[in-house]
């Protein structure tokens, strides 16, 4: 006889515990998640937990919960990290995985301070192998704004009108009108939006009519997080509109509150406006402070690494000063050509207005040319020590292809008498300035355009070194430089001038001329990151051809 098994069990629990059953017996698994929706408060923390049966490990699984679509994802965990790439941008760095009870397969993301976009429905999802599962959360974020606040807004069709608000409410919030007794009274009107963060602003209007509800509340709820909040406003029964002089009163009152309102409200904002300003300016004076402190030690930081090997870095004057000796000096009428006027200082050197060139004037031929060369030495002689001076140069307002001057130094045997050349191989280490541009009298001579205008040019003699620099004190910028010089006997300041109107005038290390901007500019941080320390031992310049 073939009998029927008869269980006392309902039939749907003997289907899960079948299906219970042959889960045990393989490697599936099911994701519960909370059975209930998920409250929490804006802008607080909260965790969305997940868990699977049978508990075991999922530190090997792939996990991941996202928000509406698979690819939403909030966090992803896979091969025992978490996956920032695939993670929305706004959960990142507001996610993180709670994984204590993980090897029991118990584990839950933490989302840090909740959004209004945060709220709605969620998935955990874990993955072993070729089995998936997934769980359905529901968060639901709440914010329990300001209100309610009721006003008066006077008297209207034999009754008063009044009016409740609130803001910063999520989701809408529940709002009712009550008598001193309790009893519900109807809204004459509800207005809502929603501000740009989500939040709700209720404005709520009922007109009391009847002069004995002189005590009215309003109320707002939260619809799932069930708290209320009240606020209760007392009708004098005098407001109520009649047909007395109680009717002006009313009217003088209110008018005589709202300007009150009005003016606490506006002092109110004005100092908070006047604080907020002294805050902002205090910040800003300490941002501009500690930037002025944290300059002052990088620039303070990079000088020191320049003196450690100055020789290397061809900038910066007002730093390679500190290396040199300033001299000063006046030039030396007996060596100076007749064409060239000097002060009584001695220390300025003018052209004359017109020259006529003879046979007897010396001169600088190249390329077909031939200009008269009046030249005048510095009353000093220079032998070994690091040594510098500056010249400032005006070429006047007429500039022309015969303004012509050159500085430098040559040795005190140099031919200066009949024909020469300003070159290195007859003991001249100097710069020319024809016409717009300088020439630099080398081997293979160029023609470099000057960057900037100068009217100060400084000059280095590093003797040991056998170095001469010319710096652009204007802006810092370097010039020229002779290196690798093997200097024999002395050497004495050189200076050549032609040209109507041209001058050159000797400085002392501290001189500032109305003329001539400050010798002496700040080093920039510009400058600082584009200095190089390799300088190769031969004639250098910085200057683009």
């Amino acid at each position: 006889m073939v009998c029927s098994l008869d269980f006392s069990l309902p039939r749907d629990l003997f289907f899960i515990l079948l299906l219970q059953v042959s889960i045990w017996g393989s490697d599936s698994f099911l994701v519960i998640g909370p059975s209930e929706p998920i409250v929490a408060m804006l802008g607080a923390d909260t965790v969305l937990p997940c868990r699977v049966s049978p508990a075991m490990s999922v530190e090997n699984m792939e996990i991941r919960w996202f928000h509406s679509q698979f690819s939403d994802a909030v966090y992803v965990y896979q091969n025992g990290m978490e996956q920032a790439g695939e993670q929305l941008v706004d959960f990142k760095g507001r996610a993180e995985l709670v994984k204590d009870y993980i090897t029991e397969g118990r584990v839950a993301v933490r989302i840090h301070s909740l959004r209004v976009s945060d709220n709605g429905m969620y998935k955990c999802f874990f993955k072993k192998g070729s089995d998936l599962e997934e769980a359905l959360l529901e968060l639901k974020v709440i914010s329990l704004g300001s209100g309610p606040h009721i006003f008066m807004v006077g008297p209207e069709d034999e009754g008063i009108r009044l009016k409740c608000t609130g803001k910063g409410w999520f989701p809408q919030p529940e709002i009712q009108w009550a008598d001193a007794k309790g009893e519900k009274i109807p809204s004459l009107s509800e207005d809502e939006t929603q501000d740009n963060d989500g939040l709700f602003q209720i404005e709520a209007s009922l007109l009391v009519r009847d002069s004995s509800k002189t005590e009215v509340s309003c109320s707002m709820k939260n619809p799932f997080f069930g708290q209320e909040q009240v606020e209760t406003i007392f009708i004098p029964e005098p407001f109520f509109p009649r047909t007395s002089p109680w009717k002006i009163a009313f009217v003088v009152t209110l008018v005589i509150l709202g300007v009150f309102v009005g003016a606490v409200v506006y002092l109110a904002r004005k100092e908070r406006q006047k604080k907020k300003k002294l805050s902002e300016v205090k910040k800003e004076k300490e941002k501009e402070s500690k930037a002025k402190e944290s300059f002052e030690k990088e620039l303070a930081r990079r000088k020191k690494l320049y003196q450690q090997d100055w020789r290397k870095a061809e900038l910066y004057p007002d730093w390679r000063k500190e290396q040199f000796k300033a001299v000063v000096f006046t030039l030396d009428p007996a060596t100076a050509h007749p064409n060239l006027i000097l002060s009584e200082s001695r220390k300025h050197i003018y052209s004359k207005e017109s020259v006529s060139q003879n046979g007897d004037v010396p001169t600088h031929q190249e390329q077909g040319e031939s200009e008269a060369i009046f030249s005048v030495l510095g009353k000093i002689f220079l032998t070994a020590e690091r040594r510098y001076w500056e010249v400032e140069v005006n070429i006047g307002t007429e500039v022309g292809s015969r303004t012509r001057w050159a500085l430098g130094v040559c040795s005190d045997t140099a031919k200066r008498d009949g024909w020469f050349v300003e070159h290195p191989e007859k003991n001249f280490w100097v710069v020319v300035y024809k016409a717009g541009e300088f020439i630099f009298p080398t081997s293979q001579r160029k023609s470099l355009s000057l960057r900037q205008h100068s009217c100060r040019i400084g000059v280095f003699l590093d003797w040991d070194a056998g170095n001469v620099s010319f710096y652009n004190m204007i802006d810092g910028s370097h010039i020229y430089s002779f290196t690798g010089i093997t200097f024999c006997g002395t050497l004495r300041p050189y200076f050549s001038l032609q040209g109507a109107g041209a001058s050159l005038t000797i400085c002392a290390a501290s001189d500032h001329t109305e003329n001539c901007p400050d010798s002496s500019p700040k080093t920039s941080l510009t400058h600082l990151n584009s200095c190089d320390a390799s300088v190769p031992q031969e004639t250098n310049s910085l200057l683009p051809p």
